[in-house]
C-alpha cells in the first residue's frame, strides 16, 4: 500500500470551512484507479498545528497516475475555487509526504 500524507497548516477559525470542503468534495479521486481511502484528520487536543489529509492507494503508480490525470486537475482547480479567500485560512504551506505501508492490521 502507498499513503500520502499532506500536513495543511490551518488557522483554528477557519477549520469549519477548511473541513467543509472536503465533507463536499466532488469525489473524483474516488473513482481513481488503485485508489482505497481519503481521511481528513483535524488535530486534538492541541496536538498538532495542521489537518492531515491522507490518502491510500494499492501502488505509487497508481497515484501517480492520479496526479497526472484530467480527473485530478479538475478536483484540484474545483478546490481552489471554492477556497474563496484562501490565503487567509492557511498558516502557510502544506507539506506532502509519502509512505509504503510495510506493516497492516486492517482488514
Amino acid at each position: 500500500m502507498f499513503i500520502t500524507m499532506n500536513r495543511i497548516p490551518v488557522h483554528e477559525e477557519h477549520w469549519p470551512d477548511f473541513e467543509e470542503r472536503f465533507k463536499n468534495r466532488i469525489g473524483l479521486v474516488d473513482q481513481a484507479p488503485g485508489f482505497i481511502r481519503n481521511m481528513v484528520l483535524r488535530p486534538a487536543d492541541g496536538t498538532g498545528d495542521a489537518h492531515v489529509v491522507l490518502t491510500m492507494w494499492e501502488t505509487r503508480e497508481d497515484f501517480q497516475t492520479w496526479t497526472k490525470s484530467d480527473a485530478f486537475l479538475q478536483a484540484h482547480y474545483r478546490a481552489g475555487q471554492d477556497t474563496g479567500k484562501a490565503g487567509e485560512a492557511f498558516k502557510g504551506p502544506g507539506k506532502l509526504e509519502t509512505f509504503e505501508s510495510v506493516t497492516d492490521t486492517g482488514p
